[in-house]
């Protein structure tokens, strides 16, 4: 991991163009090759940033990052205040907690649950950015990558639609769809989730044990 703080201006082009002037930030470089910019404010979310695998390349004045889309990241570096690096090894990853595990552990043994037709093909699939919790099989043979959270919110449809975008460079497995399951999906996260075609569903983790729930009486 190398930290800089820097007066400095940054430029991508892409998909889009977007520039922002000049600043003091903290630009973060993963050990993977991830670039991030942030600004002092605006909580875990950065500026601007471009996901591995990136080629870098750097100078005196300005640091360049090149993805295999063609999208280009410019930052010109002004003034850089302080430059430190520091290997943070091997990270275990995020460790679930016992009712996302067990609905991943559950779902994964009856898929349909989800959808008619559901088959599994793996479980904790890997990609470049960590594992998406079930890859399936539709109905119709297309590929389904699940992502499962106990409480569904915008940023687990941000983490699917990272996963989507490296699953869909995957030849054998493209065209890749996602759907989103939670025991409750906030409205945010729905109405993000349709906007990025990725469907969702929420499921009773009661049910999904075979508990059942004591029926309320008048007398």
């Amino acid at each position: 991991m190398r930290l800089l703080i820097a007066e400095c201006t940054v430029n991508y082009e892409g998909r889009l163009s977007a520039h922002l002037p000049q600043a003091r930030r903290l630009i973060m470089i993963k050990a993977d090759g991830c670039v991030a910019i942030h600004a002092d404010g605006g909580a875990y979310k950065p500026l601007n940033w471009m996901n591995a695998p990136n080629v870098l390349t750097e100078t005196d004045e300005e640091i360049r990052v090149l993805n295999p889309k063609g999208e280009l990241l410019t930052i010109t570096l002004h003034d850089v205040e302080t430059d430190t690096s520091a290997d943070l090894g091997s990270d275990p990853g995020l460790q679930k907690d016992g009712v996302e595990a067990h609905l991943q552990e559950m779902l994964s043994t009856e898929p349909t649950r989800l959808e008619d037709g559901m088959l599994l093909i793996r479980r904790e699939y890997p990609t470049e950015i960590g594992p998406v919790d079930m890859l399936c099989r539709d109905s119709n043979g297309a590929t389904v990558a699940v992502e499962i959270k106990r409480r569904g919110e915008i940023d687990g449809v941000e983490q699917l639609t990272r996963y989507l975008d490296f699953l869909n460079r995957v030849t054998d497995l493209a065209p890749v769809r996602g759907m989103f399951v939670a025991q409750e999906i906030k409205p945010q996260a729905k109405t993000l989730a349709t906007d990025r075609e990725i469907s969702w569903v929420e499921v009773d983790y009661d049910e999904l044990r075979g508990v059942e729930r004591p029926q309320q009486k008048l007398f």
